[in-house]
């Protein structure tokens, strides 16, 4: 006596329909959450990179959370650039910035634009 459990059925594939609808809904979530644009570049030479002599006078800039200091006097950021100005020979001349105190990087960013609109363009950056 032989049993029968009926004809033998194929081995089911799984469905992907699904899992490509959720691939795809993911894929068109993070297309949407990205920042897309260029990112700002920052021109610094670091110290001691050989970019060049340093000449003239110390022209340190430290950048501290509260203010600015130059040469180790603290001084107002409107009259930053008019000093300095006393202290370079060209706009050319290389000023020296240094964050202090965990100071956060936009104070630096701020600060090489209240220089720039002053007309100064070689920054060097040192610890």
């Amino acid at each position: 006596m032989s049993f029968s459990f009926g004809q033998p059925t194929r081995p089911r594939r799984p469905n992907l329909t699904p899992m490509i609808d959720v691939v795809f809904l993911l894929l068109v979530f993070f297309m949407l959450a990205s920042r897309f644009g260029t990112d700002m570049i920052l021109p610094l030479d670091l110290a001691g990179s050989g970019a060049g002599g340093y000449s003239g006078p110390p022209r340190l800039v430290d950048i501290r959370p509260d203010g600015l200091a130059l040469n180790g006097v603290p001084i107002a950021e409107g009259e930053l650039a008019s000093r300095l100005s006393t202290l370079a020979d060209t706009a050319q001349d290389a000023i020296v910035l240094r964050a202090r105190d965990g100071a956060e990087l936009q104070r630096v960013i701020d600060a090489m634009e209240l220089l720039r609109a002053g007309g100064f363009e070689q920054f060097v950056m040192v610890e």
